[in-house]
């Protein structure tokens, strides 16, 4: 895999991984004092780069932490197969939320020039 692009617009920053792979972080007020050169290093292993298929969510949330699981459903079958949980926090939560719409406007966009 070649080196990510990274590169900021006021405060967001993105990563760019390939042309259809990016990521969008929202700095926090105290991140603008952090040195431009900083950057942190992302490993993936085999495995997780692989990644999991799912076609249902569940989202449960209390007032520290949002869970999120990712599951599995076989047509005509009763019950799903939890297949990968994340934990983290509102804070977090949130900025993926708006990471998340950011690309599903970007993904429109592409699919109407199309």
């Amino acid at each position: 895999m070649t080196k990510p692009e990274r590169f900021q617009k006021g405060r967001h920053v993105y990563t760019k991984w390939d042309k259809n792979t990016r990521e969008v972080r929202v700095m926090r007020e105290n991140e603008t004092d952090i040195p431009k050169k900083q950057e942190l290093q992302i490993e993936i292993d085999d495995q997780t780069a692989q990644g999991v298929y799912s076609n249902l969510a569940s989202i449960i949330n209390s007032k520290d932490e949002f869970i999120f699981d990712f599951m599995f459903v076989q047509p005509q079958s009763p019950k799903a197969r939890v297949r990968s949980r994340v934990i983290t926090s509102p804070e977090h939560a949130r900025r993926f939320l708006n990471a998340l719409a950011k690309n599903l406007d970007s993904y429109d966009k592409s699919k109407q020039n199309h």
